[in-house]
């Protein structure tokens, strides 16, 4: 018995069994054959359409339950509306499986060609969205990668902490809580950076901050109050530049930033820092000082020489 490709299926037929008696799916299917059997004339014998795949496999779907079977049939049709409406009204005239009365209604007739175009159109969007998240990025997409890739790469390691890549070689640095804003500042070309990586501060920046001009640069929330209260306690700290209220320091962008440092007041000017900040031992300040003249004095003669040689 030939079946109907799925591919050729117009319509299906949907329709309630209910049966006085128990039965089976075959009793079931052979009643429709067997009571449209002549009905309609040879152009719609059912046992004909079938054979030819005008009609597919009638599928249905039995339970018996008290003496009773109930359930669902499904014909499908790759014949017009007006013929498929007809093998629809011979199912329902079907009041007999067996020796058992049966009542068959017809719940609906489905546009099998609707419903394939629905799976389609749910599957196009699907790989739409494929591809679309496997697109090429724009320009400033690649850009911005490939520049945080570099950003990435210039954060280097002090002593087992993050910082910026000019950190030993600077007079001044910033210090600042994590790795998230070493890599934001490094953004702005800001790389004479350190972070603490919390409210202890490490020893090797009380050490550094020994010999270098500090500039603690905090987030402007209650952990960087916490953290500047740690530092002024435990390390030298000549500066302190604060992010605006609620806003992390890896948050702020390149102006804010740039900004916030140049607004950078003496950590004495702090209220409520004052008392406990870490006095400077006057040697190391004298010394601090006196490195920052060596430097000039020499990059001022290095200038004379290459004037004298002109």
């Amino acid at each position: 018995m030939a079946k109907a490709p799925a591919t050729t299926i117009k319509y299906n037929i949907y329709a309630d069994v209910v049966i006085d008696g128990v039965v089976e799916k075959p009793d079931v299917v052979g009643a429709v054959f067997g009571q449209t059997e002549g009905l309609l004339g040879e152009d719609l014998e059912l046992r004909e359409l079938q054979k030819s795949g005008r009609i597919g496999r009638i599928e249905a779907d039995i339970k018996a339950k008290g003496g009773k079977s109930t359930g669902k049939i499904i014909v499908p049709s790759s014949l017009d509306k007006i013929e498929t409406a007809i093998i629809a009204s011979a199912v329902e005239s079907v009041d007999r499986v067996g020796p058992c009365r049966a009542e068959i209604k017809v719940t609906g007739v489905e546009d099998a060609r609707f419903s394939r175009r629905r799976s389609l159109v749910e599957r196009a969007k699907e790989i739409l969205k494929k591809i679309m998240a496997e697109e090429i990025p724009d320009t400033q997409t690649i850009i911005n990668e490939i520049r945080e890739s570099v950003q990435i790469g210039e954060i280097t390691n002090y002593k087992g902490l993050p910082a910026g890549p000019s950190l030993e070689e600077s007079d001044s640095i910033i210090i600042v809580e994590g790795r998230a804003d070493i890599l934001n500042l490094l953004k702005y070309g800001i790389k004479n950076t350190i972070a603490v990586e919390g409210t202890n501060v490490p020893q090797a920046v009380i050490d550094l901050s020994k010999e270098r001009t500090v500039t603690a640069f905090v987030d402007g929330d209650r952990g960087g109050d916490i953290i500047l209260k740690e530092l002024a306690q435990t390390a030298n700290i000549d500066y302190v530049a604060r992010a605006p209220k609620g806003t992390e320091v890896e948050e702020l962008g390149k102006k804010e930033s740039i900004m916030t440092l140049r607004k950078k007041i003496p950590l004495n000017q702090v209220r409520g820092l004052g008392a406990i900040a870490k006095p400077r031992d006057d040697t190391t300040v004298l010394l601090k000082e006196l490195e920052t003249v060596k430097g000039k004095m020499q990059m001022l003669s290095r200038t004379l020489l290459f004037l004298t040689g002109l």
